[in-house]
C-alpha cells in the first residue's frame, strides 16, 4: 500500500486543508504543508531504504490488483528507479509550492491548497501507473486542478490562459486515448487477452503501419505536454498568468510528465516506430533548444522569459531521449531534475519580485541588487545554473546529452551546442535587467525573509549537489534507461551519422 499512500496523502491533506480553512487559513496552510512534507519524507525513506535500486531491473515496489476485470483493467502501480527519482522531485516541489504561496494566496485558501495537492496526487499517479487505463485516468486528472489554479488564482488574463492550457492538453490527450484503445484491441485480437496492463502490452506484435500511427498518438500527447515546438504555444501564457506555486508545479512537474511518457510508454511499446521517428524527434529537439533561447531573450515579461527558457531546456531532454545512447539518456534524466529545481527557483524569484514591486516588466525593474542583495545573489546563481555553468546540475545534464548525441550525429550535436551560447545571452539579460543598472524607480524593498531564504537555499544546495555528485541519480535510473536504449536498438534506430 506504500505506493497508494504516496498518491493518497496529498489528496487527503488537500481535503483536510479545505475543511480547516473554514476556521483558520493558517491551519489550512499548515495542514497542506505537513501533508506534502510527510509525502516527501516517505519518498526519501524509500530512496534510502533501496540504495541499490539501480543495480537490477526489478521493481522497487509494486501493487497489482484486479479493478475492472471485465475489460482487463487493473489497479497496477509500480516504482522503478526512474519513477523513484520523479516521485522525489514531485514531493519536493510540492513542499516548495505550499511554502511559497504562504503570503501570496489570501483568497479561498482552502480551495487553493486542495487544488494544488490534488494536482500533486495526479502527477504522482502518472509516474506510478503501470496500467494504461489507470495512467490515462491520472493524466486527465492533472488537468482539472491545474485549470482552476490558473483560472481562479492567476493574474490578469488568467481565464484565457487556463482555457488555452486545457484545450491543448485535453485534445492531445484524446489522441493518446485513441492509441491506447487501438493497442488494447490489436493485442486482444492477436492473443485473446484484452488488457491494459503495460507489462503484457509491451510485447504486442503488429504491423509497422499500425505501430507508427499508435505511437504517434502517444507521442503527440507527450510532445504537447513537454512541450515541443511548435506545440508549445500554450506554455508561455499559462506560466505568465499562473500564481507562483502554479508556475513551479507547471515547469517543474507537468512538463516532465511528457518526457516520462516518451521514455516509459512511447518508446518501449513501439520500439520500431520510435526508432524511425528518432531522427525527426532529435531535429525537433534542436529547434526547441535554439527557438526557446532566442524567444527568451526577446521577452520583457520576467515570467514569460523564464517560460521560454523551459522550451529550450526541454529541447535538450527531447534530444537526449531520442538520441538513445546511454550518456544521452542519463543526461536527459539529470536535465529533467535540474530543470525542475532551477526553473522552479527562477519562478519563485519572479513571484517574489512581483509581490514586492507589482510588476514583471524588465523595463521597469533594475538596480535592485543594492536593496535586495540576497535576492540578487540567488537570481545570479540560478541564472548561471540555467545557462549551464559547470559545477551546477544543468551543465551535467546538457553536456551528457550533447556527448551522447555526438555518438549518433555530430552535426546535430554541434548545432544543439549553440544553445549554450544563446543561454548565456538570455541569462545575462535576466540578471542585468532585473538586478543591475540604475534604480530609476527608486525601489526600496524588503529582502528575502527567513522562509524565502530557506526555500531558495535548499534548492540552491540541491542544484550544486547534482552538479558535483550526480552519481546517485545515474545509479538509480540506470536499469530503466538501459531498457529504453535496448528498445530503440531493437527497433533499428537509424543512425544519422555514426562515430567510430
Amino acid at each position: 500500500m506504500i505506493l497508494t499512500w504516496l498518491i493518497l496523502i496529498p489528496a487527503i491533506g488537500g481535503l483536510l486543508s479545505w475543511i480547516a480553512a473554514r476556521w483558520s487559513t493558517s491551519a489550512a496552510r499548515w495542514t497542506a504543508l505537513v501533508a506534502c512534507a510527510g509525502d516527501f519524507g516517505l519518498a526519501v525513506a524509500l530512496w534510502i531504504s533501496h540504495p541499490t535500486a539501480g543495480m537490477s531491473g526489478a521493481m522497487i515496489l509494486e501493487q497489482n490488483l484486479r479493478w475492472v476485470p471485465q475489460f482487463g483493467i487493473r489497479y497496477h502501480l509500480a516504482m522503478d528507479g526512474l519513477s523513484l527519482l520523479l516521485v522525489l522531485l514531485t514531493t519536493l516541489l510540492g513542499v516548495v509550492s505550499v511554502a511559497c504561496s504562504w503570503r501570496e494566496i489570501t483568497d479561498r485558501v482552502g480551495a487553493f491548497h486542495f487544488s494544488m495537492l490534488l494536482l500533486l496526487s495526479g502527477i504522482l499517479g502518472v509516474f506510478l501507473a503501470f496500467d494504461l487505463f489507470l495512467f490515462y485516468f491520472f493524466w486527465e486528472l492533472m488537468l482539472v486542478p491545474m485549470y482552476f489554479v490558473i483560472g481562479l488564482w492567476g493574474h490578469e488574463n488568467r481565464v484565457y490562459a487556463a482555457i488555452k492550457f486545457f484545450l491543448f492538453t485535453f485534445i492531445s490527450g484524446l489522441f493518446m486515448l485513441i492509441a491506447i484503445i487501438g493497442l488494447y484491441v490489436i493485442h486482444g485480437r492477436a492473443t485473446g487477452d484484452y488488457t491494459f496492463d503495460y507489462s503484457r502490452l509491451i510485447a504486442t506484435a503488429m504491423s509497422s503501419r499500425y505501430a507508427m500511427w499508435l505511437m504517434l498518438g502517444f507521442f503527440f500527447a507527450f510532445a504537447v505536454k513537454l512541450p515541443a515546438v511548435p506545440l508549445h504555444t500554450w506554455l508561455p501564457d499559462a506560466h505568465t498568468e499562473a500564481p507562483t506555486a502554479g508556475s513551479v508545479i507547471l515547469a517543474g512537474l507537468l512538463l516532465k510528465t511528457g518526457a516520462y511518457g516518451m521514455m516509459r510508454f512511447a518508446i518501449p511499446l513501439f520500439p520500431g516506430a520510435s526508432a524511425h521517428l528518432a531522427p525527426w524527434a532529435m531535429v525537433v529537439g534542436v529547434v526547441g533548444i535554439l527557438y526557446g533561447a532566442v524567444l527568451a531573450f526577446a521577452q520583457r515579461d520576467l515570467k514569460r522569459m523564464v517560460a521560454y527558457t523551459s522550451v529550450s531546456h526541454l529541447g535538450f531532454v527531447l534530444l537526449g531521449i531520442y538520441a538513445g545512447t546511454e550518456l544521452a539518456l542519463q543526461g536527459a534524466v539529470v536535465e529533467i531534475i535540474s530543470h525542475g529545481i532551477t526553473t522552479g527557483a527562477l519562478f519563485l524569484l519572479a513571484g517574489m519580485l512581483q509581490e514586492r514591486t507589482h510588476t514583471r516588466d524588465l523595463g521597469k525593474l533594475g538596480g535592485l541588487w543594492a536593496t535586495v542583495p540576497k535576492m540578487g545573489g540567488f537570481t545570479l546563481l540560478f541564472a548561471l545554473a540555467a545557462l549551464g555553468l559547470p559545477g551546477l546540475g544543468n551543465f551535467v545534464g546538457e553536456f551528457l546529452v550533447l556527448l551522447g548525441t555526438f555518438q549518433v550525429s555530430p552535426a546535430i550535436a554541434a548545432v544543439a551546442a549553440a544553445g549554450f551560447i544563446f543561454s548565456v545571452i538570455y541569462a545575462v539579460r535576466l540578471v542585468q535587467a532585473s538586478m543591475h543598472g540604475p534604480n530609476e524607480s527608486n525601489w526600496a524593498l524588503p529582502d528575502l525573509s527567513l522562509r524565502e531564504t530557506i526555500i531558495l537555499g535548499s534548492l540552491a544546495a540541491l542544484i550544486v549537489w547534482l552538479g558535483l555528485y550526480p552519481r546517485p541519480t545515474f545509479t538509480t535510473a540506470r536499469p530503466s534507461l538501459q531498457a529504453i536504449q535496448q528498445s530503440l536498438s531493437a527497433g533499428g534506430a537509424p543512425e544519422v551519422r555514426s562515430v567510430r
